[in-house]
């Protein structure tokens, strides 16, 4: 089989992770067939940092932006990498990443991804973890992120699936939502919890430029948007009491999700969306999150073929 792959790596102001991040893709065992660094109007060294690198390696290119003036977070991100997907020719590869510039790989992260997919031909989109190191002790830290979705920071597409899903939704949610859509659409979506698939987050996950509150509370308000159940979302607060920040993490997200129902913010999808994202999220309260993928991946698939 066919094992090319590219990488979209929409980024702006990254000059103090992304030469770490691409040395560890240079250092990848199967190199990718292009890499496109999409700069999102960086005031730091992000574009020169690129253009070394490009100089380099022929298969890196380079796509500027003009800068919007702030950070904008989820829909800013996905379209910088729908400007950098649309250079890419689909015709000349197998699967499409999009890629953060804060990350250090292992050296066969892409390499054991496609494994997966040749020996799953429903496996749609995977990922390996995140982990980092804990900012008192220097002790590496998982970021508790679960299996049924594919990690937000790379997110790795075999490329029909990713065309049947119809992309990423430009709002933050979009890395949950992909992965429903998926398995509406009879695909499976999964993180494996493996050392070797294991990666650091050089930014701690639920943080912002701002402050971890800000970030929590934006966490919020995209799992309103993405669908979640209130009874559900009672279930991650309390979840995540205990870690870190500890409290302060859990209240945000509750604070942000109750501002944004209470303002009535338009959500996601229709009824039939929601429906889907209920019926999962109220039998993950029961089975578990990963059981309760499995169902509705499965009934999805089902009801396709009875269809």
């Amino acid at each position: 089989m066919s094992r090319r792959y590219a990488l979209v790596s929409p980024c702006r102001n990254e000059a103090a992770f992304m030469r770490r991040t691409l040395d560890s893709i240079v250092a990848q065992s199967e190199l990718p067939a292009a890499l496109i660094i999409v700069d999102d109007g960086s005031s730091d060294d992000t574009a020169a940092i690129a253009a070394e690198f490009s100089a380099s390696h022929p298969w890196i290119s380079v796509h500027t932006r003009a800068d919007r003036g702030s950070r904008r977070v989820g829909g800013g991100v996905i379209e910088a990498f729908n400007d950098g997907y649309d250079q890419l020719d689909l015709q000349s590869i197998d699967y499409v990443c999009k890629l953060d510039m804060d990350l250090i790989l292992p050296p066969t992260y892409f390499a054991d991804l496609m494994d997966r997919m040749e020996s799953d031909p429903k496996l749609g989109t995977c990922s390996g973890k995140p982990f980092y190191h804990h900012p008192e002790t220097g002790v590496p830290t998982s970021e508790f992120c679960g299996s049924e979705m594919s990690v937000g920071m790379t997110k790795f597409y075999r490329l029909p699936c990713f065309q049947d899903i119809g992309g990423f939704v430009s709002e933050a949610g979009w890395d949950g939502i992909d992965c429903h859509v998926c398995r509406m659409r009879g695909w499976w979506a999964e993180a494996y919890d493996d050392p070797q698939l294991a990666f650091e987050h050089l930014r701690p996950m639920g943080s912002s430029q701002v402050n971890i509150w800000h970030g929590r509370v934006r966490n919020g308000r995209s799992l309103w948007f993405l669908g979640t159940h209130p009874i559900y979302m009672l279930a991650i607060g309390i979840f995540r009491l205990p870690k870190r920040p500890r409290l302060i993490g859990a209240m945000g997200m509750m604070w942000g999700y109750l501002k944004a129902w209470l303002a009535r913010t338009p959500q996601y999808g229709d009824t039939a969306y929601r429906r889907f994202v209920h019926r999962y999220q109220l039998r993950a309260l029961i089975v578990g999150k990963m059981a309760a993928a499995k169902e509705a991946y499965e009934r999805s698939n089902a009801e396709r073929a009875a269809s």
